[in-house]
């Protein structure tokens, strides 16, 4: 299992229903808007991270007022 955070910064006006697409996708498991250098941040899971990256792209950065993304995948640590 793979999981990664996915900062997106959405056109302006377009963050909120932006939000509510991304939250209906099967494998987010949460999608906030937040204050800061991102407006929305998206937390995934997927099989593994060529999955992750099929879902980024093919869905998230498809949605209509997404701008940009940037994914971050979550690494364990010993």
């Amino acid at each position: 299992m793979a999981s990664a955070y996915v900062l997106v910064n959405a056109a302006p006006g377009r963050a909120g229903e932006a939000r509510k697409q991304m939250a209906g996708i099967p494998g987010v498991k949460s999608a906030h808007a937040v204050t800061g250098a991102y407006d929305i941040i998206v937390f995934i899971e997927g099989g593994d991270v060529s999955e992750l990256g099929e879902k980024v792209v093919s869905q998230i950065q498809s949605i209509d007022g997404v701008a940009q993304t940037m994914t971050c995948v979550v690494v364990e640590l010993p």
